[in-house]
């Protein structure tokens, strides 16, 4: 899971970057439209319904140590959902 910012703003809603979501399990790759801005509640709604909702809860979640996936609220979500999160190193 990482961020790809920078981008020109497009679209309805003037999108400026994405979460890039890569599951290995399926082989596949899902870009998320959302803003640079959005917050660790708005990733976790966009994870949430894009992702969880329809492949399931995954066991570990890999990505850099943005605040927005390091917060004390993604650290509870990940106990709740029982997600083992593992950070990489820049």
């Amino acid at each position: 899971m990482d961020w790809v910012t920078g981008l020109v703003p497009g679209g309805k809603e003037n999108f400026n970057a994405f979460l890039l979501i890569v599951d290995r399990f399926r082989k596949s790759v899902r870009c998320l439209p959302c803003h640079k801005e959005d917050t660790e509640m708005d990733t976790a709604f966009l994870s949430w319904n894009n992702i969880i909702s329809t492949c399931g809860v995954p066991k570990i979640i890999i990505s850099d140590r943005d605040p927005k996936f390091t917060s004390e609220f993604w650290t509870n979500l990940y106990d709740m959902l029982g997600t083992k999160p593992l950070f990489s190193i820049a």
